[in-house]
Formats: C-alpha cells, sequence, structure tokens
C-alpha cells in the first residue's frame, strides 16, 4: 500500500503569519516510500496546490467571536427568495433550485426557506452532497420543521439533497449522471457536465444568499465515521474567529483544523470553502456512518445547527461548547493498493499507536494477503464499513491529535 503524508502543520498556526504547507498524507500498510503532495480534504478525491496563509488569533478576536454582529444586510427584505422559493416574514416556503438541461439532464434541488418574523443573519445549511450519506440529509429534512418562523430571527436556507442523482440510485461518493463527486467542482461552471452545473446553481442561489454557512456530511456507505466537524483556517482573524465560534457552538467534540483549503473564490473546490473564501463564516460537520440512519446521529446534526442558531442570535437557545473539544491538526489517510477482502480489527474512534494493526487484507479464498498498519498514532476517525476492496479505496483515517489553536 502506499503512503501520501497528509499535514496540516497547525504549529504554524500558533506562530506564523506567512504561508504554511498544509496537505494530506496517504499512508498504506507497507512502508516501501513516501509520497508528498497535498489535498483538500481527507476524504475521496485529492486536490491540487494551494498557498496557506495562517494568523495567529488574538484575544480580542476571539472575544468578538463570542458577541456575533446580527448581520441584516441579506435579511432585511419583507421577503426572501431562494430559487422557487419565495417566503414572507414569520413563513416558511418550499421549492426547488432548478438545474438546467445541458451536455446531461437537469434536475431540480430541494429548498426551504424560513424567513424570519424579525431581521437577522441568513444561514444556510446544506447535505446530501454525497446522496448516500444519509443521517445528515435525514437531519435538515427535520429541519424543516424544528424551527418556527415564527420565532426566528433572521432567515433560515434548508438544502436536504443537493445529489438527487446519488440518493436516487444508491451510488455513494458520486453522481451517477457525471462521475463526479458534488463537493469537488464549486462554484460550478453554467456550461458544464450536471455536477458543475448543479455548482453554480447551488453557488449562485445559495452560497451569495446567505452570511454563514453550515454543510453537513457522515460517513458514506462504506465509512464507518466517528462524528466530527472541520474548522476552516482562511488567514482573516475576524472571520476564523467567528467560524472557530461556530464549530464549537455545534457542540461535536472532534475538530480537524483545515488550513489546505484553495484560496481562490473562482477554484474553491467545496461548498463551504465556496462560503468561506466569500467571508462568510462557514464549517462543516459529519455524523452517521455506513447506510442505516442511528436516530442519535440524525439528532446531534440537529441539535448542532440549533446550537448555531442560538449562537447566532437566530434563537433564543443557549450553545455550551464542549468542554475540552479533540482538536486534530493531521489526517492519514490509509489506502489500499490492491483488491481484496478487508478485514477490520479495530472500531471507529479507537485510539492507536504507530504500527498497531488496523485490520488485514486476504484475497477471495481467505488467503493472508497484508495487514494493515497504522502510519501514525491518533484517532480512528473513520475505518472502511464494507469487505469489498479495491484499488485506492480509503481503508482508515488516522486523526493526529493537536493543542488548541488559539
Amino acid at each position: 500500500m502506499k503512503t501520501v503524508l497528509v499535514r496540516a502543520a497547525m504549529a504554524a498556526l500558533l506562530i506564523a503569519t506567512g504561508p504554511a504547507e498544509a496537505g494530506h498524507y496517504m499512508a498504506g500498510p507497507a512502508e516501501v516510500g513516501h509520497h508528498v503532495g497535498r489535498a483538500a480534504e481527507v476524504r475521496h478525491h485529492a486536490a491540487g496546490p494551494a498557498e496557506i496563509g495562517h494568523r495567529v488569533l488574538t484575544a480580542d478576536v476571539l472575544a468578538a467571536s463570542r458577541r456575533p454582529e446580527i448581520v441584516e444586510g441579506q435579511d432585511a427584505h419583507l421577503t426572501f427568495t431562494v430559487g422557487s422559493a419565495t417566503a414572507g416574514r414569520g413563513h416558511k416556503a418550499y421549492g426547488v433550485l432548478k438545474v438546467p438541461a445541458g451536455k446531461d439532464a437537469g434536475y431540480d434541488i430541494p429548498v426551504v426557506v424560513l424567513h424570519g418574523a424579525r431581521p437577522g443573519p441568513v444561514l444556510a445549511v446544506a447535505s446530501g452532497a454525497h446522496g448516500t450519506e444519509y443521517a445528515s440529509i435525514i437531519a435538515v429534512e427535520r429541519l424543516i420543521d424544528a424551527v418556527d418562523p415564527a420565532q426566528l430571527s433572521g432567515t433560515l436556507i434548508l438544502v436536504p439533497l443537493i445529489n438527487v442523482p446519488s440518493f436516487e440510485r444508491i451510488v455513494p461518493h458520486v453522481n451517477p449522471t457525471d462521475n463526479k463527486s458534488m463537493n469537488r467542482f464549486y462554484p460550478g461552471d453554467p456550461n458544464g457536465t450536471q455536477t458543475d452545473r448543479a455548482s453554480f446553481v447551488v453557488t449562485r442561489e445559495v452560497v451569495d444568499k446567505c452570511d454563514h454557512l453550515i454543510d453537513l456530511h457522515g460517513g458514506d456507505l462504506d465509512e464507518n465515521l466517528r462524528p466530527y466537524s472541520y474548522w476552516t483556517v482562511t488567514g482573516n482573524q475576524k472571520q476564523d474567529a467567528i467560524s472557530r465560534a461556530m464549530v464549537l457552538a455545534f457542540g461535536l467534540d472532534h475538530i480537524i483544523i483545515s488550513a489546505d483549503r484553495p484560496k481562490d473564490p473562482k477554484a474553491s473546490r467545496y461548498l463551504e470553502n465556496t462560503a468561506s473564501t466569500r467571508g462568510k463564516p462557514s464549517f462543516t460537520a459529519e455524523a452517521g456512518r455506513s447506510g442505516p440512519v442511528d436516530p442519535k446521529d440524525a439528532a446531534v446534526l440537529v441539535t448542532g445547527v440549533q446550537n448555531v442558531m442560538g449562537h447566532l442570535k437566530m434563537l433564543s437557545r443557549a450553545a455550551p461548547a464542549p468542554a475540552k473539544p479533540v482538536w486534530v491538526g493531521q489526517i492519514v489517510t490509509v489506502a489500499a493498493d490492491r483488491e481484496g477482502i478487508f478485514h477490520p480489527a479495530v472500531d471507529r474512534d479507537a485510539h492507536v499507536v504507530k504500527g498497531a494493526k488496523i485490520g488485514s487484507v486476504t484475497d477471495y479464498l481467505n488467503r493472508p494477503l497484508q495487514d494493515v498498519l497504522a502510519p501514525e498514532s491518533g484517532i480512528i476517525m473513520f475505518v472502511r464499513a464494507l469487505p469489498s476492496l479495491k484499488k485506492g479505496d480509503t481503508i482508515a483515517n488516522v486523526g493526529v491529535v493537536s493543542t488548541d489553536p488559539r
């Protein structure tokens, strides 16, 4: 198995004001060599190079993040429209974001707008970029009725299912229409394939109209995942302080520090990063795993969104942050270099030391091929949930614990 080292280099966040290198290491059981590269996320598709700038978050900026300003610029009108949904003050509206036909078929993305009785921030919550990450989709669906617009200050935009083709055809990771991940092609292209056009519509109708954004994900069909959030470091002190406070308010107790996202808003790749590069404090949260929806996973996402809304003064709700969140400053991804049958030896959330056995691979006649070893000491953020294994599949992600990046 091949090894690609993925570094968040978060020590640089504490001391550096200039560019710092950050990427992702892909690690395999057989330590035969290292290829150093960059990637923008710990999941399925590698990203290209990006220059990363870090700045120290001062006490004044962090304190300001605990006193969120009520932003009314986007929300000051008596009605609020996203796609075909137009809601009046204190009301809810249902509609769609129309993805027009082009090189391939068009389709409709469902959307709900809750326009609060009082002005306030505009928060967008999206899920279903990967249509078989079911817990996050169910969570946003539940938020539709869990929030009363008559009790709301500001506007809530809910997009429960971006990747409708994936959901309908039960295809993990990608849009089966064009075989592209629907969280890798933002801000989109109106002249591209279906994923490009859908990303363009979501950018125009959702990202451009919100003040803050939360992108919900979870373990896909082959991922036994423990819940965690991503906090993206942009280098903008004020924005980073606000998004840090949001991710703490959400309440998940493991937070991955993501410092390697592209900085160019014209090539932002990810939904959350598309908002971040446009100056809108945002983050990603993940819960759920391997197909069946555990009600606890959906509930933790619903509660997390409501906590952030309380923090932003959109709801009258306390949002206590986790007392001692675990900050993950580096992700090491173990990738398969052959086909076979995978037999896990650890569960999600296990703490492993470097060299510990994560699992093993056999051929189709149960003859041993190799043991899968932990490339670094850390936490199993997710481990492969399915026996089937082909070259390039992710076997596990190991999170290396860091310090609080204050």
